[in-house]
């Protein structure tokens, strides 16, 4: 049955993962997979999570199922959370997914159905999954400028050139905040801009906000996609609480759509549940009920923002300790982009040569293209990765 099929390629994230488990060495770090770390090395379980947990074991009366959009009350919550006080608002709709990646998959696909030649536009570069979920869903991808190397910058101005271009049947693909993999944002007179294309061209804004509360923090982190909320009329929304929430393994995402009515984004809705049906069925429910209990009690919901802050605290520290490391070590400010730079990830443009290097000679693992998880380091390694970084001609 099977002998046809070529050897799989491997995934450029997850297998450096498994690379760096299988790594001997005790002094090793993992830049590698996106993943908050604290200052022991550890991804914690976060505090309100814990008690919405204890809460959940003691009271929750069923494992049955909950449904194909899974926990309702989720559903709401994140739509409120990303929407309210937004024109578009009231006629939005959240399905739960497993994880954002369900999300992008289910909306890609609720692309192909509405609009079959449709083009999704990604940014260069843009998250490693990006164009192949589109791709697997049938949708043709293209690329628009985003990410100046040589500046860790982002090169507004070619960009909107090309969203200049776009029309009708053109997606474009936004990244919320933390742009992954580059670290760099875009201007809030850049989203600005690009909602008055929206309206003027006729495409649809697809935005991927997988980082909120990493970056300014949890408003003003989706302060762009609310710019968008305000002035279009149409757009869609794959949102992820595996960052902010902590609930990596547990797989909780949101599908968002959004209609030029109320009745356009149910028939929407429903159209995602019947793709839901034909796939996983329904989302699992465990991490969802996490959430929808923590933003429902305002107790919880207190201490889930405190260590959400606490946490995108240390993250900007990690950023200036990392860039006042470097400029110590080099006498040169080019590394300075760390500081720049928001949220988990920033591209460092290191050839796969050096990258290579920096894993067989120094024990530092980043993935291809240069990715650097800043939120993966501890404060104790920041000097042995300034010094591997040097040591490979960084």
């Amino acid at each position: 049955m099977f002998e046809r099929l070529s050897a799989p390629k491997q995934d450029p994230i997850l297998s450096i993962s498994v690379a760096f488990k299988e790594d001997p060495r005790p002094n090793k770090i993992d830049l590698g997979i996106g993943v908050y770390r604290n200052s022991e090395g550890q991804t914690p379980i976060m505090a309100a999570v814990r008690e919405a947990q204890l809460v959940l074991a003691n009271t929750q009366q069923s494992k049955s199922y909950v449904g194909l959009a899974g926990d309702e009350v989720f559903n709401k919550a994140m739509v409120d959370l990303l929407l309210q006080g937004t024109k578009l608002h009231s006629r939005a709709a959240g399905v739960q997914t497993p994880g954002a990646s369900g999300a992008l998959r289910m909306l890609a696909d609720l692309l192909k159905q509405a609009r079959p030649d449709a083009t999704v536009w990604i940014s260069s570069p843009s998250y490693v999954n990006h164009r192949p979920v589109m791709e697997a869903a049938g949708l043709t991808v293209k690329e628009y400028p985003y990410f100046i190397a040589e500046t860790k910058a982002v090169d507004e101005a070619a960009m909107l050139a090309q969203v200049e271009q776009l029309g009708e049947s053109d997606v474009l693909l936004l990244h919320g905040c933390c742009h992954n993999p580059t670290g760099a944002d875009i201007s809030l007179d850049a989203w600005k801009r690009i909602a008055e294309l929206t309206n003027s061209k006729g495409f649809l804004p697809f935005v991927d906000i997988a980082y909120q509360g990493f970056g300014d923090g949890l408003m003003e982190d989706a302060a762009g996609l609310r710019i968008l909320a305000d002035s279009v009329e149409e757009m869609i929304i794959a949102t992820s609480c595996s960052k902010n929430f902590g609930l990596y393994r547990e797989r909780t995402g949101a599908a968002i759509v959004i209609g030029k009515t109320m009745e356009e984004t149910m028939k929407a809705r429903g159209r995602i549940l019947e793709m839901a049906r034909s796939t996983y069925t329904m989302p699992p429910d465990h991490g969802a009920a996490i959430v929808a209990m923590i933003l429902n009690n305002p107790q919880l919901k207190e201490t889930w923002l405190t260590e959400l802050q606490d946490m995108n605290a240390r993250i900007k520290r990690l950023r200036e300790q990392l860039a006042t490391a470097f400029q110590a070590a080099t006498g040169s400010d080019r590394f300075d982009y760390f500081k720049r730079h928001k949220g988990m990830f920033s591209v460092t443009s290191l050839s796969d040569e050096k990258i290579a290097m920096l894993r067989q000679e120094h024990g530092v693992y980043l993935v291809g293209g240069g990715r650097l998880n800043v939120a993966g380091l501890r404060e104790s390694d920041i000097d042995a990765v300034v010094k591997a970084f040097i040591a490979v001609g960084a």
